[in-house]
This record gives structure tokens, C-alpha cells and sequence, in this order.
């Protein structure tokens, strides 16, 4: 069976393809080398639209009364307050534009404007050497150096900075107390975190980045309107972090390192802690197959959250303990236990 991969890798080579929704510009070239936070291609695009109905805000009757009341055409800038459809006479009745942004279309006495146009930009995530440029869509990136993926992140933004490490073990949570001035411009490795103040905290010193070990659900509103890239890897709820990552983090101490907070699954986009070396590593597969050997982690309740290795993959279905029959897999814990775990709560660490 196949299965998506986590990677905690301390040397790999990194492939990304970053892309834009639609048409845009291309801002790089093949060859050149590229930041985490380089802009690797742009495109204006309307976020928002608004219906302007003239002939019911305006009380005609018939369409063609409202259509020569709008003094706009297609295509057309307007500004926030600028007349669209205007009476005229002594009690001038008025619709004025209610943002900035352009007349899309107008039709059967109404105008469609679309607002909050601005450059969407797409950076590069990790530092590399772009290999391959698609025009007018993105470009490829490929880089080698250590790699941790997590489970959520606050959006596609890109911190680049010193990294440092505040948890002594895996379980430690992160207080109000441990923003400290001295943490100001770095990427932050921490526990798990319950408390929104931290979160605000972080955003005065501010940090260049945020990587938790794990969050409660009720931050992620405030996650999200925060202006920096916060990257969580194991999830919501008090999970300590698993012993892979703890171990490479530890280890990776005072580096310099970059964050990408991005989180799209259907696009497959995860969040990223890059840790770039001059050393070359083998290229990171994105997909594997469960089998004796791989190191997982399991999802699911009692074990969630805990690491293993595979030492057997059942034949076939395996009744578990709640009933349910399920592709199954033996698991070997750290602590030398063995549990019976459904593949569907498997995830391949490499």
C-alpha cells in the first residue's frame, strides 16, 4: 500500500515547484540561485468582487433607465467614492464605488467591480539553484540540506534566520516567560503552546519564525492573523514531539535556517523547515510503501503521536480491537513495545 511521506531528513536534495493560480510573471531565471524569500513569480488578481445593482439602489423601473444612469464602462478604474450612477436633477440620487478596483462587466442595469487587486506573489521556500522555469506559471527549485515537514502552518509565508531551540525535551511547553528580547529575528523551535499571549508576544519582538511541537485548536484563528510563518508538526491537542525531529532540531542548534508556512493539502503543499548544507543528498521521495524496516509515526489515539518501525505488514484484513476490519501493520515503539496499528493511521518517516 502506498503512503504519503513525512520527511526528517538531516541531508536530502529538495525538489520544489512553485506555481502560480493563474498567468502571471516569471521573475527568475535557470541557474540562478535563489533565497527561501525570493520572489519566484507574481500576478495581480482580484481577491474580491462586488455587484453594484443601480436600477434597485436607484429605483428605476426599466433596465435601460438604470444602464444610462451609470456614468462608468467597462474596464474602467474607479477610486472608493467615485460616482458610478448618477439621477441627476434637483434630488440626485447617487451609487458610489464602495472600495478601489475596476468595472468588470456591466449588464441588465448592473455593475460588477472588482476590489482588492494586488500582486500575489510566489517565493522560492528553500535556498537553491532554479532548474527549470515555466513561463508566465513558476519555476522549479532544487536545494540540498536537512528537511522537517509538519501537520499545519499559518499560510504561505517565509521567514529566513537564525534558528533556536527552546525545548529541552519533547514534552516542554512554551510560556509567556520564554519570550525573551534576546529571541528577536529568530526561527524559534518550541513545545507545545496553549496560551494566544505567546503568539502575540512572539509578533512584537518579532521572530522570523515559529516551528511548535504541537497547539492547542483554539490558536488557530490567532495563528493565522499573525504575520509571521508559524509551522506546527504534530498537530492539535498536547502531542510532545516525535524523537526524529527532536533529535535533528537539537542538534541543528544556532543554524541558519528557513521556514515556509504554507498549507494546502489538496495542492499538496506542507510546511517546511529547511536547514541548507553545502554537502549533496540523495533526492527526497514524497511517496513510499508501507513495509518492514520503515520508521512511522501513528496518528490515531492511544499511540498518537508516538514513533516506531514497521516490523510486519498483515496479509489481507485485520479485526481490531474496536471491530472494525482494516489494513493493518506491526509496530515496534521505542520502548520495545509491539502494537497492531491500521495503515490508514500510518505515516512513513524518512
Amino acid at each position: 500500500m502506498l503512503a504519503q511521506v513525512t520527511h526528517i531528513l538531516g541531508l536530502a536534495g529538495v525538489r520544489r515547484v512553485r506555481m502560480l493560480p493563474v498567468a502571471g510573471r516569471v521573475l527568475v531565471s535557470t541557474g540562478q540561485r535563489v533565497h527561501a524569500g525570493d520572489v519566484v513569480a507574481e500576478t495581480q488578481a482580484a481577491t474580491r468582487h462586488i455587484l453594484l445593482d443601480v436600477r434597485r439602489s436607484l429605483n428605476f423601473q426599466r433596465v435601460a433607465d438604470a444602464e444610462r444612469a451609470i456614468q462608468q464602462h467597462e474596464g474602467e478604474r474607479v477610486q472608493k467614492g467615485d460616482v458610478i450612477a448618477e439621477t441627476g436633477g434637483m434630488f440626485s440620487r447617487i451609487v458610489r464605488a464602495p472600495d478601489d478596483g475596476q468595472i468588470v462587466t456591466i449588464s441588465g442595469g448592473r455593475v460588477l467591480l472588482a476590489v482588492e487587486s494586488k500582486p500575489q506573489q510566489i517565493f522560492a521556500g528553500i535556498n537553491g539553484v532554479v532548474t527549470d522555469v515555466y513561463p508566465e506559471r513558476g519555476a522549479a527549485i532544487e536545494g540540498s540540506g536537512g528537511l522537517i515537514q509538519g501537520a499545519w502552518g499559518n499560510g504561505g509565508m517565509v521567514g529566513e534566520g537564525l534558528m533556536v531551540t527552546l525545548l529541552k525535551a519533547p514534552e516542554d511547553e512554551l510560556k509567556r516567560t520564554d519570550m525573551e528580547v534576546s529571541l528577536r529575528g529568530a526561527i524559534v523551535v518550541a513545545g507545545y503552546c496553549g496560551d494566544a499571549e505567546v503568539l502575540r508576544i512572539a509578533a512584537t519582538l518579532p521572530l522570523r519564525g515559529l516551528v511548535l511541537a504541537s497547539m492547542t485548536s483554539e490558536l488557530i484563528p490567532v495563528a493565522q492573523g499573525m504575520e509571521f510563518p508559524i509551522m506546527v508538526l504534530e498537530g492539535f491537542g498536547r502531542v510532545p514531539m516525535n524523537g526524529a525531529a527532536f533529535r535533528l532540531l537539537s542538534t541543528s542548534d544556532k543554524r541558519d535556517v528557513s521556514i515556509y508556512s504554507a498549507f494546502n493539502p489538496a495542492g499538496g503543499e506542507r510546511p517546511e523547515l529547511f536547514i541548507p548544507l553545502p554537502s549533496n543528498g540523495e533526492m527526497a521521495q514524497d511517496t513510499a510503501y508501507f513495509a518492514p524496516g520503515k520508521a512511522v509515526r501513528i496518528q490515531g489515539d492511544p499511540y498518537r503521536g508516538k514513533t516506531g518501525v514497521i516490523t510486519q505488514v498483515r496479509p489481507g484484513m485485520t479485526v481490531l480491537p474496536n471491530g472494525i476490519r482494516a489494513p493493518a501493520a506491526d509496530v515496534r515503539l521505542e520502548q520495545e513495545t509491539q502494537v497492531i496499528i491500521p495503515l490508514a493511521n500510518l505515516e512513513i518517516l524518512e
